[in-house]
C-alpha cells in the first residue's frame, strides 16, 4: 500500500489542519522534537503507519487509531 494512501476519515489537528494520508501522518511525527518522537505513544503510531504501508488491510484503521491516541495523549499533557 503506498504512503499516499488516504485514511478513511482525515485526522483533525488543532487549528483545523488535517492529516489525510499515511505520508502526512508520518511527516507530522517527524516534525516533532526527537525526544517526543521516542515516546511510546508515538513509537506505537509509527509502527502502525509502517505496518499499514507494508501490509495494508486493517492496518490502515490501526494506524489511524494509533495517531488519534497519540494526539489525544499529547493534548492531555498540555
Amino acid at each position: 500500500m503506498p504512503w499516499s494512501t488516504p485514511f478513511d476519515d482525515p485526522i483533525g489537528l488543532r487549528g483545523g489542519r488535517k492529516l489525510r494520508t499515511l505520508q502526512e501522518a508520518a511527516d507530522f511525527i517527524m516534525q516533532l522534537p526527537e525526544a517526543e518522537q521516542q515516546e511510546a505513544r508515538w513509537q506505537t503510531a509509527i509502527e502502525m503507519l509502517i505496518n499499514a504501508a507494508e501490509t495494508g488491510g486493517g492496518w490502515l484503521m490501526f494506524a489511524r487509531i494509533g495517531m488519534l491516541r497519540a494526539l489525544s495523549a499529547s493534548a492531555r499533557r498540555r
